[in-house]
């Protein structure tokens, strides 16, 4: 089975890509980044071309091929200044619609597109469970999200099964949680802002493990709500940070300190969304790590 992977270095990225060389598939890595530094980095049996979404669409990167996985796209984590939105959005959009372009153009075209979105689709809806029968939110991320999924539609009139994959917080070594981890290292960790926040989290297995499901499942189609099936509050995850860590987690982060040094970003925070993933446990989906304690200590054990 062939894959076109773009955004394979990131940390998503290239856990998906170590698990799909495991289980037999022929992996074609998309970067903007020089081949030859990548397949050092990756150390694995893969195919790495450089490319840039705002070249003109070339079908013969995916003609061919089974499945194409797009998780290219600029980091959140930083202050959201206009050029900061700017790039967010489009780094998001052009690269969806240069993916899809070149599938509409191919002769033989994949047969599914795994497409990364976000929860923050929803935008905030305090103690609402939320499905993905539910609508778009109206902040700055609900907006990105829902032009990144646009731009990734229409691959199906190519008769392809498009997925759109709305990710919680991914946790692994690396990524977001070592962030999160350090003022926990230095025994003032806690809570942000009033702590009642819901969290969608999910463990970097699960996501990985959610994609060859979804690649294999050859049914599942529209949004999926990458997200474990047991979300916790903020203040509940920073105390499960605090006992796998052994360190206290009764320092909070007010939320006009975070307000003041995040500025709109801070409300990524300090608002959150209560996910459920309903498709995929409907789908047959089994979650490897359900709960958070268990995610955390093994990661941590790693």
């Amino acid at each position: 089975m062939r894959i076109v992977i773009a955004g394979g270095t990131g940390f998503i990225g290239r856990a998906l890509v170590a698990k799909l060389v495991e289980q037999g598939w022929t992996v074609t890595v998309l970067t903007r980044q020089a081949p030859d530094a990548v397949q050092r980095r990756l150390r694995l049996p893969v195919a790495v071309v450089q490319w840039r979404p705002t070249d003109p669409p070339d079908p013969g990167l995916v003609d061919g091929t089974d499945a194409v996985v797009n998780l290219a796209g600029a980091t959140i984590a930083r202050r959201w200044t206009a050029a900061a939105r700017r790039l967010i959005l489009e780094s998001r959009v052009q690269a969806t619609k240069a993916l899809v372009e070149a599938i509409r153009r191919a002769a033989a075209p994949p047969r599914v597109l795994v497409n990364a979105s976000a929860v923050g689709f929803y935008g905030p809806r305090g103690d609402e469970p939320v499905t993905e029968a539910d609508g778009p939110g109206s902040d700055f991320l609900a907006n990105v999200c829902l032009a990144w999924e646009a731009a990734a539609r229409p691959a199906q009139e190519a008769g392809v099964r498009v997925v759109l994959l709305r990710m919680g917080l991914v946790l692994g070594r690396g990524g977001a949680l070592s962030r999160m981890s350090v003022p926990f290292l230095f025994f003032v960790g806690g809570p942000l802002g009033s702590g009642r926040q819901w969290v969608p989290w999910i463990h970097i297995d699960d996501v990985t493990g959610l994609i060859a499901f979804v690649l294999e499942n050859g049914v599942l189609q529209g949004p999926v709500n990458a997200a474990a099936p047991n979300p916790v509050r903020n203040r509940d995850f920073a105390a499960a940070l605090g006992r796998v860590l052994r360190r206290p987690a009764v320092v909070p982060a007010p939320a006009l300190l975070l307000r003041w040094g995040l500025g709109e970003m801070s409300s990524m925070l300090l608002t959150g969304q209560r996910a459920i993933p309903a498709a995929a446990v409907q789908a047959g989906y089994t979650f490897r790590f359900p709960t958070l304690e268990l995610a955390l200590r093994e990661i941590y054990a790693r």
